[in-house]
């Protein structure tokens, strides 16, 4: 006999009561952009009952290839999209935003200075911003996902003040997921099985992977795995140039893992943080004891957990002295970023 067709199930019409939200998704004819797209009509980042209106931007040169991505978005007949606009035009595309994607950036390319690439940047997320401020929902939610992202982000911060500053942030969520795939790998367990990893500071290979309180199976990974050697060295540097390796073996970037965490980061922080476990964000440091010591405007890395749509910084850890020098290493390098980001825009 025939098997029976197989698809997923559609979210029927009369549980879609919410008014829809609009997501704006920068760099969107990209790889991450393509990605990132169909996850998000899917119901990756809100939910099966939360319709959308999906607000497509990238740079005139991509234009043809943008228009591609949105007929393929209009062929898949998600239920949940309310409507798509496809934009070269910034303004445009910021119109009435609820929750913005800043995917796209100036890359890094072979020979070029990070200061080279940052400048670029600077003024590419001034004028964004500045787009934003003048069009967006006062309380839009950012997460910016193009490196330099921190830095990328506290520029779009200071451009943007109509949005609060807790409401902008940077993109570690991958990090922290790469981290709990390789733990769960070294424990053979699944990786639903682990928890509360951290990732500390900047999205570079300074970032600190740490796994002091986290978990495998509600025991501490540290007794779980027992190889401090491996711990501390091999998946801490395992993480922290992943990307690289990824991109040495595929010969393109991780859009696929970036896309599924920008989903995560954005879910979590709307619908809340499952009980007893945190993740991973770039938030604006709000320095002190709160912020475990890190410099107060900072767009650092920590833990925490998410509910009504609002962040905190998981508090009370304990910071041993490895930790507290690989912070303040990764703390090191964005106050450097954020001082060059500061000429830069001094000179604009």
């Amino acid at each position: 006999l025939p098997s029976a067709p197989f698809s997923l199930p559609h979210p029927e019409p009369s549980t879609m009561t919410a008014p829809p939200k609009v997501v704006l998704i920068t760099g969107a004819a990209g790889q991450i952009g393509y990605a990132l797209a169909p996850l998000v009509c899917r119901g990756a980042m809100f939910g099966p009952d939360q319709p959308i209106i999906l607000h497509l931007l990238d740079i005139a040169p991509a234009a043809a290839a943008l228009g591609g991505v949105a007929m393929e978005l209009c062929d898949a007949a998600y239920p949940l999209v309310m409507g798509i606009v496809h934009t070269v035009d910034v303004d445009v595309a910021c119109v009435g935003v609820d929750v913005a994607v800043m995917v796209g950036g100036f890359p890094r390319g072979p020979g070029m200075e990070r200061a080279e690439v940052m400048g670029k940047n600077v003024a590419i997320y001034k004028a964004q911003a500045s787009s934003l401020e003048k069009h967006a929902n006062a309380a839009c939610k950012v997460v910016v996902v193009a490196n330099p992202a921190n830095t990328n982000a506290l520029i779009l911060s200071k451009y943007a003040p109509k949005i609060p500053k807790e409401n902008v942030t940077c993109l570690t969520r991958l990090d922290h997921n790469r981290a709990l795939g390789q733990v769960a790998q070294k424990a053979n367990v699944p990786v639903r099985d682990v928890k509360n990893v951290i990732i500390w500071g900047n999205h570079s290979s300074t970032q600190f992977p740490d796994v002091n309180h986290g978990s495998v199976c509600d025991e501490p990974i540290r007794n779980a795995i027992n190889d401090k050697t491996y711990l501390n060295d091999e998946f801490v540097a395992t993480v922290q140039q992943r990307g690289a390796a990824i991109i040495a073996a595929r010969k393109l970037s991780s859009a696929m893992s970036a896309a599924s965490s920008v989903c995560d980061h954005v879910r979590d922080w709307v619908l809340g943080t499952p009980p007893g476990v945190w993740t991973s964000m770039g938030v604006i440091s709000p320095g002190g004891k709160e912020a475990y010591g890190i410099a107060e405007g900072l767009m650092y890395s920590f833990p925490v957990t998410c509910a009504d749509g609002k962040w905190q910084i998981v508090q009370g850890l304990e910071i041993d002295a490895r930790s507290r020098k690989l912070m303040t290493a990764t703390e090191t390098e964005l106050a450097a970023e954020k001082s060059k980001a500061e000429e830069l825009i001094a000179s604009m």
